[in-house]
């Protein structure tokens, strides 16, 4: 086995796509969001429709 000095070393690039757990939690975030947008637009179709509908 070749061994690397410094400056190899600082140039070798490993991996790929790495997911983090950031990465991972702004993406639940996003999908609860929108998740709960399509819930409320849901409801608000669904309560006008039926006539449930507070008057101001």
């Amino acid at each position: 086995m070749k061994e690397l000095n410094n400056e190899e070393l600082m140039n070798i690039d490993g991996g790929g796509f790495s997911i983090s757990a950031a990465f991972l939690n702004a993406t639940a975030r996003l999908v609860e969001t929108i998740l709960d947008a399509g819930r409320s637009l849901g409801s608000s179709i669904r309560r006008i429709y039926s006539g449930n509908i507070c008057s101001f």
